[in-house]
């Protein structure tokens, strides 16, 4: 069977500003096309929720840089919660961080369509919306079957194209910003704060999934007890900065009950300050953008099944026959099941869609950052890394604790039957 390479020789792996670039670009572009229009009920008092998100991303970035620096030689982070709490928690992990790189590249396609409907108003509807998405879905899939390098190039130069939209975004953002429309975006039901904002959490969360990747490809960076570390630091700063700064500039100029009728958000800001060409400029950009971060996002998918796969936790399609090597089956099945996923999860707006995606996404990879604080804790008997330890696992909990209970009981299912499933894996690899 063709093998895909996926462990090169130290001196073609990849060093820690590729990786950053690739933490930034998986956060970069899903979290931002499409939130301002998911998050408009919440109004612009959402900036609460980024400020929370952004502490505790930064919190999780110093987790698995200290996973990285104890266990240097792990690979991905199924390996690090097995060799910190067992081969039962290392199963889960694998598993669950599959299962929500494939469900967020999904949502990834969806926020793609929601731009290229600025070009095809018929990309609106839901049969065309759906046959779009798998259109960018198997598109991606094939770079990540050239190989993982490949993949990681292809996120970090679209990382570039992708800052266009929300940089000319900001900047017309700044040109028109408008106190008044900000203020009276604030609440726009009249709720109170601390019931909108911990509802927004998980939601607002998706923006930073993506902090764990250097870790997640800790076996492909030439230094992982050093680079992880500033990877995952390096992608967050880049990511909060960008965060921020375009929340502020779409509430600023665009009505929070106008603006959760958009498909293309940034778009929309950049015509009515600059003009309609100008916005298709950004439109282009967004659409390439996601393209990148789904190859991204496919590449991370891709990985944990091959690691999961020789672990035993999986089917050897995924991987394991030939270790470090990828069969070709790998991609071919996850991309058969993210179809799947299009499938099932249309919805007649691509809002909806993408809320229900990011949300169940969102708990899914909150729990495995959760396990990953618990593993630190127990690889450490230093009081500031168990400190630290302690701040990821009670974030994690709080954010989830916090989703909206669609979000959770998916995840809730997931994990049942997984656990289920330990006992047929228990039997079959007699571990």
């Amino acid at each position: 069977m063709t093998q895909t390479e996926i462990l090169p020789d130290p001196p073609h792996r990849i060093g820690w500003a590729l990786a950053a670039l690739v933490v930034a670009g998986n956060m970069i572009g899903s979290g931002v096309y499409l939130l301002p229009a998911t998050l408009a009920p919440t109004g612009s008092s959402s900036i609460i929720g980024w400020l929370i998100c952004g502490l505790g991303a930064v919190t999780l970035a110093l987790v698995f840089g200290g996973l990285g620096r104890m266990q240097p030689d792990a690979d991905g982070l199924s390996d690090f919660t097995r060799r910190g709490m067992g081969r039962f928690i290392g199963y889960q992990t694998g598993l669950a961080y599959w299962a929500a790189c494939l469900a967020g590249n999904v949502a990834l396609a969806v926020a793609g369509t929601g731009y290229l409907a600025f070009f095809i108003p018929a990309l609106k509807e839901p049969l065309s919306a759906a046959l779009s998405n798998l259109a960018l879905i198997w598109l991606t899939t094939a770079a990540y079957a050239s190989g993982a390098r490949t993949a990681a190039r292809f996120g970090a130069i679209t990382l570039g194209l992708g800052l266009i939209p929300i940089v000319l975004a900001i900047i017309a953002g700044a040109m028109a910003f408008s106190g008044d429309t900000f203020a009276a975006s604030w609440s726009p039901g009249d709720q109170p704060l601390l019931k909108t904002v911990p509802a927004s959490l998980a939601i607002i969360f998706w923006a930073f999934l993506g902090v764990e990747s250097a870790a997640a490809l800790s076996s492909l960076v030439k230094n992982p007890a050093v680079d992880v570390g500033r990877a995952s630091l390096g992608g967050v700063a880049l990511a909060f900065i960008v965060y921020v700064a375009a929340s502020i500039a779409v509430f600023g100029v665009i009505p929070a009950d106008v603006l959760v009728h958009s498909t293309s958000p940034y778009a929309d800001l950049v015509a009515r300050v600059m003009g309609s060409s100008v916005a298709g400029l950004v439109a282009a950009c967004a659409v390439i953008k996601v393209l990148g971060t789904i190859a991204g996002w496919t590449m991370l998918a891709g990985e944990t099944a091959r690691g999961s796969a020789e672990a035993g936790w999986m089917p050897r399609w995924f991987g394991g026959a030939d270790k470090g090597k990828t069969p070709l089956s790998n991609p071919i099945l996850n991309c058969v099941v993210m179809s799947v996923l299009v499938i099932a999860s249309s919805q007649p707006k691509l809002g909806q869609q993408f809320e229900k995606l990011i949300g169940v996404t969102s708990v899914l990879t909150l729990c495995m950052y959760a396990l990953c604080a618990l593993t630190l804790w127990k690889l450490t008997r230093k009081t500031g890394w168990r400190l630290l330890a302690i701040g990821g696992a009670v974030f994690s909990a709080f954010a989830v604790a916090a989703a909206a209970g669609d979000y959770i009981l998916p995840s809730v299912g997931f994990f049942a039957l997984t656990s289920l499933a330990w006992v047929w894996v228990r039997k079959t690899q007699k571990v």
